[in-house]
C-alpha cells in the first residue's frame, strides 16, 4: 500500500494524506462472514454511565468475523481477495479452503491474491508492526514485542510469517475534523481549557500552564505506573518496554 496526495479544490484535502488502495481487490466483503454488532455505547457502561469520554457518533459499520484461532490444519487454502476492514488498521484476506470452508485473516506485507497462507495472529495485529523470535527455553519462545518488551509465550502458539500489512497507515493525515468524527471520535478537550471543578489542571487567572501534567483522576500523566506491581503475567516479562 502507499499513500497519495489530494490536489486542493477543498479545505479539507489540502493537507489530506490518504491511502491508494491499490492492494484492495474488492469492496464487496463475504456476505457469510459478515455480522451486524451493536457497539454503538458512546462511551457508556451498561447503566448508562460515560466511562469513556470523547467518544460517539461515527459511520455505521459491520463486522468481519476474522479468524484469530487459525485451527484448521493440513487444509491448503488460497487467498480470494485482499479487503478494506473498517475495524481495524490492517487489510484482510479472504481464504478460501480445498473443502470449500471460507475464512478471513490478517493479511500480512505483500499478500497477494492466489497465495497459500499458514498463520495465526495474538499479537502485533495492527498495521505495520511485528514480533521478533528472539529464542527458544523449554515450553516457552522468547518474542520481541513492538512496545519493544520482551516477554515468554508458549512455543505451541502459532505466527505469521512477515509484517502486517497496511504498513503506510501511520502516514496518513486525515486532512478535516469531520474525518475524525465519522471514525467515531469527538473532540478532546484539554484540561488546562476547562475549570478547576472538572479538572486538576484547569482554573487560573488568564492562560495557567495547568502544573504538572496529570489525568482528571489526579494521576501524574508523565512517568507515574499504573501497571498492576502484583500482576500475575509479571513473571514472563524479561525485558520491560522501551520508554
Amino acid at each position: 500500500m502507499a499513500v497519495k496526495r489530494f490536489r486542493p479544490v477543498t479545505p479539507g484535502t489540502r493537507f489530506r494524506v490518504g491511502a491508494d488502495n491499490s492492494d484492495i481487490t474488492t469492496n464487496v466483503p463475504e456476505k457469510s462472514l459478515v455480522v451486524s454488532v451493536n457497539t454503538r455505547s458512546g462511551g457508556r457502561n451498561n447503566s448508562g454511565k460515560m466511562t469513556m469520554r470523547y467518544l460517539g457518533g461515527g459511520h455505521k459499520q459491520a463486522y468481519r468475523l476474522v479468524d484469530f484461532k487459525r485451527n484448521k490444519f493440513d487444509i491448503p487454502a488460497k487467498v480470494a481477495t485482499i479487503e478494506y476492514d473498517p475495524n481495524r488498521s490492517a487489510r484482510i484476506a479472504l481464504l478460501h479452503f480445498a473443502d470449500g470452508e471460507k475464512r478471513y485473516m490478517i493479511a500480512p506485507e505483500g499478500l497477494t491474491v492466489g497465495m497459500t497462507v499458514v498463520s495465526g495472529e495474538a499479537v502485533a495485529r495492527s498495521a505495520g508492526t511485528y514480533a521478533q523470535l528472539s529464542a527458544r527455553d523449554g515450553k516457552y519462545a522468547i518474542i520481541k514485542l513492538p512496545s519493544g518488551e520482551t516477554r515468554m509465550i508458549l512455543a505451541t502458539c502459532l505466527a505469521t510469517i512477515g509484517t502486517v500489512s497496511n504498513g503506510e497507515k501511520q502516514n496518513e493525515v486525515l486532512g478535516k475534523a469531520g474525518r475524525k468524527r465519522w471514525l467515531g471520535r469527538r473532540p478532546r478537550v484539554r484540561g488546562v481549557a476547562m475549570n478547576p471543578v472538572d479538572h486538576p489542571m484547569g482554573g487560573g487567572e488568564g492562560r495557567a500552564s495547568g502544573g504538572h501534567p496529570r489525568s482528571r483522576k489526579g494521576l501524574l500523566a508523565k512517568g507515574y505506573k499504573t501497571r498492576d506491581k502484583k500482576k500475575g503475567s509479571d513473571r514472563y516479562i524479561i525485558e520491560r518496554r522501551k520508554k
